[in-house]
C-alpha cells in the first residue's frame, strides 16, 4: 500500500512512517523544508516539499496514494484557531482528492470535549478543532474518512507534548501543581503503539469511524504533578487554574478514555511502557 502522511516527521507522523515501512507499505510524506526532506529519504520514504496551506500539493500527493494519514497539526497554541481552520481545509482537500474512490482516510484528533470514559462511540462537543466533525462530514459524502483519536499524553522519550509543558511550568514556579479541587484525570499511549493503530486500521479496511489510540484509560493529574515534582525535587501543591494560564484548559479536563472497542476490532494490544513507568524513566523529564 503507498500511503500518504502529513506531519510525517512529528512526534506522531514519524513512527507512524516507520511502523509502515516495516511493515512493507511504501510512504510518502508532506516535508516543509528540505532538512525534513532529507529526514523522510534517510528513514526510506519519499517527501513532497510543502506545507497544510499548500492545497494543491495535498491534493496531487493524496490523488497518487492508495490511503492518507493526516497526523499534522500547528500546536503554536497562540494561533490555535488559525490552526484549525488551517487543519479544517487541509482535510477537506484530503477528502476532495479520495471522494469517488474506495481509499481511506485517517484523521488525527484528540479527547478534549468528550465524556469522562468517553469510548469510540461517543461524539465530541463543539469547540473550535474541526478535525473530527470535518472527517464526519466527509464520511456523509461517502469518502472512507475515520478519525483516530490519541490519548492526552502520547508519551516516549523525546516527548515534545503536554508534559514537556507541565515541566517547564513547574520548573519556572516552583512548584509542580495540579488545580485545587480537581481529580481529573489524563490517558496515555506510548507513541508506538499510537502508530500501530494507524497501520492497523489501514490493513483492516478502515471500518470504523473513530479508533481511540489509548493505553492508560485514566491517570490521575495529580499523580503526574507528583512524578514531576519529585523528579525535580519540587513541592507538589494545589493551585488555581490562574496558576497554569492558557493551560489550564488542558491541566483541568478530564480526559479518562477507553479504547476497548479499538483493541477488540484490531485486534490492537499496547506493549509499550505505561504512562507513569515512562514518566519515571530517568532523564524523560529533563
Amino acid at each position: 500500500m503507498h500511503v500518504f502522511i502529513t506531519g510525517a516527521t512529528g512526534w506522531v507522523g514519524s513512527a507512524v512512517t516507520d511502523e509502515l515501512l516495516k511493515a512493507g507499505h511504501e510512504v510518502t510524506g508532506l516535508a516543509r523544508d528540505r532538512n525534513k526532506a532529507a529526514a523522510l529519504a534517510a528513514a526510506g520514504a519519499r517527501a513532497v516539499e510543502g506545507t497544510l496551506d499548500d492545497l494543491d500539493v495535498l491534493r496531487q500527493a493524496a490523488s497518487s496514494a492508495d490511503a492518507v494519514i493526516h497526523t499534522a497539526f500547528n500546536h503554536d497554541f497562540s494561533k490555535f484557531m488559525e490552526a484549525a481552520a488551517q487543519d479544517q481545509h487541509a482535510i477537506e482537500m484530503l477528502g476532495s482528492a479520495l471522494e469517488g474512490s474506495d481509499r481511506p482516510l485517517l484523521v488525527t484528533s484528540g479527547l478534549l470535549g468528550l465524556p469522562p470514559g468517553a469510548t469510540e462511540k461517543d461524539a465530541p462537543g463543539p469547540g473550535p478543532r474541526k478535525s473530527e466533525p470535518t472527517a464526519r462530514a466527509l464520511a456523509e459524502r461517502g469518502v472512507r474518512a475515520a478519525t483516530v483519536r490519541l490519548a492526552s499524553s502520547v508519551h516516549g522519550i523525546g516527548d515534545w507534548g503536554f508534559v514537556p509543558i507541565l515541566v517547564r511550568m513547574a520548573r519556572e514556579t516552583g512548584v509542580s501543581a495540579y488545580i485545587a479541587g480537581l481529580q481529573n484525570n489524563w490517558s496515555g499511549v506510548h507513541r508506538l503503539d499510537a502508530a500501530k493503530v494507524y497501520r492497523l486500521a489501514l490493513e483492516q479496511g478502515v471500518t470504523e469511524p473513530v479508533y481511540h489510540a489509548v493505553a492508560d484509560e485514566a491517570v490521575p493529574f495529580k499523580q503526574i504533578a507528583e512524578l514531576i515534582g519529585r523528579h525535580f525535587g519540587l513541592p507538589v501543591e494545589p493551585r488555581d487554574r490562574d496558576h497554569f494560564g492558557w493551560f489550564a484548559h488542558f491541566a483541568g479536563a478530564e480526559l479518562s478514555a477507553s479504547s476497548a472497542h479499538t483493541r477488540s476490532v484490531l485486534v490492537w494490544e499496547p506493549t509499550g511502557p505505561s504512562l507513569v513507568v515512562d514518566l519515571d524513566q530517568p532523564g524523560y523529564c529533563a
